[in-house]
């Protein structure tokens, strides 16, 4: 009755019915699959323009209109630039986290409180996005991560470097600011699944994590500020020249003398 309705023939309807997918959706199945992954990692707020980009910088071959067009059948939208000055949008601090910190960056011992927060370096082949996780006892860079795009999987890769090299398995006190890929649910979970607590700034207080922002702009007067990188690759070799052979060797050194200064003390008369 329905194929009679609709005047389309039985065999043609079974067809259709039976017909296995072609191989142009299957590409396209598995293109929206990263495209939701790289979406959401955004905060859901880019268009077809900045997921061409991200798609092209992993390699990912797709025309601007095909990724429109599959981005608009399956209800993935960005945020249109508005006109004039609008709102912005506030940023939520997850249910039961606080500042945990309330700017007291002073710890009497090592793994009690972490800081992280990301950055971006300009090269000529475009941003490259820095994420660390500072100890606030050592100022070592405990874990870092280095990615062309700042969603959570690189924040997390992170938090899981600083997870590795930690020696005691008590809890630490995490301290970020309120971006989308600290508010993130993987991320949240992370933190939990090891043991950290998660610590969030105000809105609009910098200064809540003014330890880890000290740190990029030391890096930045000491080093990128006077590179012109060509590449990611460059600027990469660069940062982890100076964080592995520059900057946490001194902080070791200046941890070494204090610990020798507070022996001699302490075995005085």
């Amino acid at each position: 009755m329905m194929c009679r309705c609709l005047n389309v023939s039985p065999s043609g309807y079974y067809a259709w019915v039976e017909r296995q997918p072609s191989a142009r959706d299957i590409a396209n199945a598995q293109l929206l699959e990263r495209m939701r992954e790289i979406h959401d990692d955004n905060g859901g707020i880019i268009g077809a323009p900045r997921m061409h980009e991200d798609l092209q910088s992993e390699g990912i071959e797709a025309s601007l209109n095909r990724i429109a067009r599959v981005m608009s059948v399956n209800g993935l939208y960005g945020w249109p630039r508005k006109k004039g000055r609008g709102a912005k949008r506030k940023s939520v601090r997850p249910a039961g986290l606080a500042n945990h910190l309330e700017r007291d960056f002073t710890t009497q011992e090592p793994e009690t409180k972490w800081v992280t927060d990301i950055t971006e370096i300009a090269t000529l082949e475009g941003k490259l996005y820095l994420c660390v996780v500072l100890d606030l006892f050592s100022k070592l860079i405990v874990g870092w991560s280095m990615h062309h795009r700042q969603d959570r999987h690189m924040v997390m890769r992170a938090v899981e470097m600083a997870v590795w090299q930690r020696q005691e398995q008590h809890n630490v006190v995490l301290h970020s600011d309120r971006g989308t890929q600290f508010t993130s649910g993987d991320y949240q979970k992370l933190l939990k699944r090891e043991n950290l607590t998660s610590s969030m700034s105000a809105v609009g207080h910098c200064a809540d994590n003014a330890a880890c922002e000290g740190f990029f702009g030391v890096l930045k007067r000491e080093r990128i500020n006077y590179r012109q990188y060509r590449t990611r690759d460059e600027a990469r070799a660069d940062v982890f020249d100076y964080v592995e052979r520059f900057h946490n060797p001194r902080m070791r050194r200046r941890l070494a003398n204090q610990d020798s200064r507070f022996t001699s003390l302490s075995n005085r008369p």
